[in-house]
């Protein structure tokens, strides 16, 4: 990693942050307050209360890096959930008002070979088979609210960077697709392959691709439900650049530098990007209800597929 100060933050017991992740900005447990000193603010502070992702600072890079540390499967469980508004809350609290002292976001995974798997799977089987649509839709307008404030930077004059070192399917790729550039490792695949058990990636996979890449080809991506490499999603404009195995820090930190100097330049792209073909949280939220709904739909055979993949996941973190 590059030589940076880290974040130090205290961890909330487990089950505690498991059964919170929904809860409002309000109601989190209050953070500790800063230092005096900014440095010794962003190096020793309390300033993130996260457990599954892992903060650091680079003051050269002007670069907040963050790593998703999943405790048990590498999806976007409700821990990781929760963990993720508050890095992007408390990013913007700390650093919204510091006069563009961080100019960069960078999202990656700590977990070997995954970015990220997805929704949970198991937990959508269990409130499928007792019917329980609020949680289901709870669950999903979570999401929706990280993509809405990924895909618009956090409100802030910033550039995102998802580092994809490896898989990014399902919920992970649709978050990953929000970010203004991707850096992947060859190695690295990604996919959305909700269809296989009957549903469909509706927290944005639809909105996103259609805006990156056109509505036939993003049809067809989430229809077919299979599986791409890194090079594939480079030659469709997705990924920005595809780099050697072991070498996606390394090449994020060589971006930044060689786009540092323009970039009040290209945050003013990306906004014009977005003013052009906008993309609203009313337009994902509207699609995760009938995402809901489908799911709520699905048969005895498609819960038995999740259930399967979802012992999968359980196996990698084995």
């Amino acid at each position: 990693m590059i030589d940076s100060g880290r974040f130090n933050p205290t961890r909330d017991d487990r089950a505690a942050a498991e059964e919170d992740a929904f809860v409002d900005a309000a109601d989190l447990p209050p953070l500790a307050a800063t230092e005096n000193a900014l440095q010794t603010a962003f190096r020793q502070s309390t300033l993130f209360d996260l457990g599954q992702i892992d903060v650091r600072w680079d003051e050269d890079l002007a670069t907040l890096w963050a790593f998703m540390t999943p405790l048990e499967r590498p999806n976007s469980n409700l821990g990781l959930i929760r963990d993720t508004m508050a890095w992007q809350r408390e990013s913007r609290r700390v650093f919204g008002d510091r006069g563009g002292l961080l100019k960069f976001m960078v999202l990656g995974s700590r977990f070997p070979g995954v970015f990220n798997l997805g929704g949970d799977l198991e937990m959508f089987a269990e409130c499928i088979q007792r019917r329980d649509r609020a949680t289901l839709l709870k669950y999903g307008v979570a999401c929706c609210e990280i993509v809405d404030r990924i895909w618009h930077c956090n409100d802030m004059n910033i550039i995102n960077i998802g580092l994809a070192q490896g898989d990014a399917l399902g919920g992970g790729l649709e978050a990953l697709m929000c970010f203004d550039v991707i850096i992947a490792e060859r190695q690295a695949r990604f996919g959305l392959p909700e269809v296989l058990f009957g549903l469909f990636p509706g927290m944005g996979a639809y909105s996103i691709l259609s805006r990156r890449v056109g509505p036939v080809l993003a049809r067809q991506m989430i229809a077919d439900g299979r599986i791409y490499s890194a090079d594939e999603m480079y030659e469709m404009g997705i990924v920005t650049e595809v780099v050697d195995t072991g070498e996606g820090e390394a090449a994020t930190a060589r971006w930044i530098r060689d786009h540092a100097a323009h970039h009040a330049g290209y945050v003013g792209i990306n906004r014009a990007g977005r003013r052009v073909n906008p993309m609203t949280l009313a337009e994902l939220t509207d699609i995760v209800e009938m995402w809901t709904d489908t799911a709520l739909s699905l048969s005895d055979r498609d819960l038995r597929m999740m259930r399967r993949l979802a012992a999968a996941q359980t196996r990698l973190r084995g």
